[in-house]
């Protein structure tokens, strides 16, 4: 699995929403045909543009500090293809979100479109879905 394309740029990007680093995640993500991601209440955010998607990580990372959330994934299922300019994965994982003592697993599923630029892999569009919530 960790051998296959994009894993180890899929694992940075679940890493910047750990680390709610903004900086490190918009420089990986173009996001040409925007987003669709999980929004904090498990249902669906969608943004059609960069300025969208800046606003989207710039409003759930200050959420997430105010709340003192943790979060973090871990990736369990991953397959991916790669061309000479673009390529794809898709990638099962659990999105864990502490606040306090309250503990929650949101398993989700993503395909990523990746894109080859001058500056190496970007991501060109996300799509995320929520499969499920356990409380721990």
């Amino acid at each position: 699995m960790k051998n296959k394309p994009f894993y180890r740029l899929t694992e940075t990007l679940l890493n910047c929403v750990r680390d709610h680093n903004f900086q490190d995640l918009s420089q990986l993500c173009d996001d040409d045909f925007g987003i669709i991601d999980i929004n904090e209440t498990g249902g669906t955010m969608v943004a059609r543009n960069r300025k969208e998607w800046e606003s989207w990580f710039t409003t759930l990372f200050d959420k997430l500090k105010t709340m003192g959330a943790e979060t973090w994934s871990e990736i369990t299922e991953y397959d991916a293809m790669e061309g000479a300019d673009m390529g794809y994965s898709v990638v099962f994982f659990n999105q864990y979100l502490q606040v306090g003592e309250v503990k929650q697993c949101f398993k989700a599923t993503s395909t990523i479109i990746w894109k080859k630029t001058s500056e190496g892999w970007k991501e060109a569009r996300y799509h995320g879905s929520l499969l499920g919530v356990e409380e721990i």
